[in-house]
């Protein structure tokens, strides 16, 4: 017996996911899940992958909504996609629905931080 499960993020006021449980997948029994546990919970719902992220399937599959939303995501009806919150205001959020930074960090195996006033990425002392 396959069971279909699928995944549901339920918004506040906000558009923030403040839960996700497992359920029932979309057109199991000609009922729409994401309206119907909205309904039944009094919340925004809305479908999620588990697998997807940074919009790309992990099976090879289609992503679904950009991103597998977590407690604290934002759903962005503008573009119909889970995103983290913006981690810097100077941070913009590309085609694969990922902040970036506006220059890329350094790879040279150091660790580095965003300082957002200088706009530079700032070497980690391991101190």
């Amino acid at each position: 017996m396959v069971i279909d499960m699928a995944y549901y993020a339920f918004l506040d006021s906000n558009n923030v996911v403040t839960e996700v449980i497992p359920g029932k997948d979309e057109g199991t029994d000609g009922i729409n899940w994401e309206q119907w546990y909205g309904d039944f919970r009094g919340q925004v719902c809305k479908r999620t992958s588990y697998n997807t992220s940074g919009n790309v399937h992990r099976n090879g599959g289609t992503p679904f909504r950009g991103n597998y939303a977590g407690i604290g995501y934002i759903y962005r009806a503008d573009i119909d996609a889970f995103v983290t919150q913006q981690p810097y205001a100077s941070w913009e959020l590309d085609s694969n629905f990922v902040w970036q930074a506006p220059t890329p960090c350094p790879i040279d195996g150091k660790i580095y931080s965003w300082n957002e006033e200088s706009q530079t990425w700032v070497e980690v002392n391991g101190n």
